[in-house]
């Protein structure tokens, strides 16, 4: 089972011609610069774009069909979906925001309940409030909230943070990584924020100018070495760790993965994570440095704590001429360097060779 969409648009210059199979559970992210087509799209999928040619498959049901003139309207569809603002009605409590999703589903459809929604957005003490007394991430809770008491079969998010400030934003987002893991429901989501993209997607689908330019899993896309220019300066990893242990003298955490440790400082990423619990660490293509030495990050005379054991795997030309990319494998983990050829030439870097990958933790925050 997946969600299959293929759109053609044209919007005076602007034409949308993308396709894309995406999971069928999960977050899946659109990225790209303003105007790369991301929220059209998004709209396609919620059937707001009328004159969208294409398709659209969920899961096995089809909602747009051009060709055989099928075009399932938005309030037939089983969707959610969140915007920018939080557009809950201002007439209506929370309680009663939150009935309007539940009470248009009918019961032997419901596959969220009106308990799993409460709790996992944290709304309940606001049921009694009214919408202009909540604070800019209340509001956005209460609408996720009310979006998923629909029980959709796909929930759309059109950048759902970028009105918040950054405290808002970081309260809201630990809700947001809770939803794929509480809900079995493909997630759709637009944004721009990078920051996002690493701690919310599973899979992600990268856009420019209306077409989509490369799509997979997180850190599989983001790290690929042939990435267009207008995604050069992102080029990264995307780990997936868990907290070995915290030394509060230090102010640093130990987070484990398959390819090793990192030493990371306690703060927005793991600074409320508990020893154990999973943590996502992204690491940029700039932040890595490599080194022929066989020091150990115990005996290395250096105020680089993260010095890793890799295999280069990979070299390939980076947007600056200077430049160039170098693929890691640590012990079955992928990781990108941007280095200059300079260096390239002088250390005599060539596939199969061993290394060291050195990560200074304070690129880590």
């Amino acid at each position: 089972m997946s969600v299959l969409a293929s759109f053609h648009l044209r919007r005076g210059d602007f034409v949308l011609e993308a396709s894309m199979r995406l999971p069928a559970s999960g977050v899946s992210v659109l990225f790209g610069p303003s105007g790369s087509g991301k929220t059209t799209l998004l709209r396609c999928m919620a059937g707001l774009e009328h004159d969208a040619a294409g398709q659209l498959n969920v899961n096995g049901e089809l909602w747009h069909d051009s060709p055989n003139g099928l075009f399932v309207p938005p309030y037939r569809r089983a969707l959610g979906m969140v915007f920018q603002e939080a557009s809950l009605f201002p007439h209506l409590d929370v309680r009663r925001n939150l009935a309007y999703g539940f009470d248009r589903t009918p019961a032997p459809q419901r596959r969220v309940s009106w308990e799993q929604a409460i709790a996992l957005l944290g709304v309940d003490h606001l049921l009694a409030r009214q919408p202009d007394g909540l604070s800019g991430g209340e509001r956005q809770r209460v609408a996720i909230a009310r979006a998923l008491l629909t029980s959709p079969r796909l929930l759309l998010m059109d950048e759902p943070l970028s009105a918040l400030d950054m405290a808002r934003k970081q309260e809201i987002l630990p809700y947001l990584e809770r939803l794929h893991r509480e809900f079995d429901i493909p997630i759709v989501y637009v944004t721009h924020a990078i920051d996002e993209v690493s701690r919310l997607a599973d899979y992600l689908v990268l856009l420019e100018s209306g077409l989509v330019v490369a799509q997979g899993p997180l850190s599989e896309t983001l790290s690929r070495l042939d990435l267009p220019a207008s995604f050069d300066s992102e080029i990264s990893v995307v780990l997936e760790t868990r907290v070995a242990s915290v030394d509060g003298h230090y102010q640093l955490a130990r987070l484990a993965f398959a390819g090793g440790e990192l030493l990371v400082p306690l703060g927005q990423g793991v600074g409320s994570q508990q020893v154990g619990q999973a943590c996502r660490v992204r690491i940029h293509a700039r932040d890595v440095s490599l080194s022929l030495q066989s020091q150990t990050a115990a005996d290395a005379d250096s105020s680089i704590l993260n010095r890793l054991p890799a295999v280069v795997s990979a070299i390939a030309p980076a947007l600056h001429p200077a430049h160039v990319l170098v693929r890691l494998d640590l012990a079955g983990t992928e990781l990108v360097a941007r280095i200059t050829r300079l260096s390239l030439d002088s250390l005599k870097l060539r596939t199969g060779m061993p290394v060291l990958a050195q990560i200074k933790s304070v690129a880590l925050l």
